[in-house]
């Protein structure tokens, strides 16, 4: 396939920035889901203003979720699960829900860059920095942000839109983020999409 057009003939995304989103679409039906969603839901407002200011500056999306045994699924299907009337987490996922030219993409384990084609994705793109928000700070997000420290990433993480069960849990990722990952963690409405090279 040529990298002019994809499957529908439209040109593909080209970005030096991706912002991505980390387990938010989810029914939150799991042990201590009831927390983690009280603390998600602070976070959907500011991810989805960061998303929207993205989308402004032509920066893609993507979706990097848990698939929670959901192998057979695809996003519309994750997404309807998540948005039933009784689900847990339908109020975060109707804020925050991906939209048609946003990329999803299932994960097995908690970095997105294992076994999954996030990293060809980038690649494609041309992307050069990374934008982690979502939850949890200090193993999905912490992860990933490793991987994508060794394949030489910039990282930018917002302080304002990672969570985790507990605070402490979040500063000590943040440490690691700034000091050993050399992440900006400044705060989302500070993330300007301009290189700086």
């Amino acid at each position: 396939m040529s990298r002019s057009s994809d499957l529908h003939g439209a040109a593909p995304d080209s970005s030096e920035f991706a912002l991505l989103i980390f387990d938010l679409i989810s029914d939150f039906e799991f042990e201590d889901g009831e927390l983690m969603l009280r603390r998600a839901l602070v976070l959907a407002p500011r991810i989805a203003k960061l998303k929207a200011r993205a989308k402004a500056a032509g920066v893609p999306t993507i979706y990097v979720n848990d698939n929670r045994g959901r192998w057979r699924s695809d996003r519309a299907q994750i997404v309807a699960h998540c948005v039933r009337p009784r689900a847990r987490g339908r109020k975060l996922v109707q804020q925050i829900k991906p939209e048609s030219d946003d990329y999803f993409i299932l994960k097995p384990k908690h970095s997105g860059f294992f076994a999954t084609p996030l990293h060809s994705l980038l690649e494609g793109i041309g992307v050069r920095t990374v934008i982690l928000t979502g939850v949890t700070s200090h193993q999905c997000i912490l992860f990933s942000a490793t991987d994508a420290y060794v394949r030489d990433f910039e990282l930018i993480i917002p302080r304002d839109c990672i969570a985790a069960m507990e605070p402490r849990q979040t500063r000590a990722a943040l440490d690691i983020f700034s000091t050993a990952l050399k992440a900006d963690t400044r705060p989302s409405s500070k993330v300007t999409f301009r290189s700086a090279r």
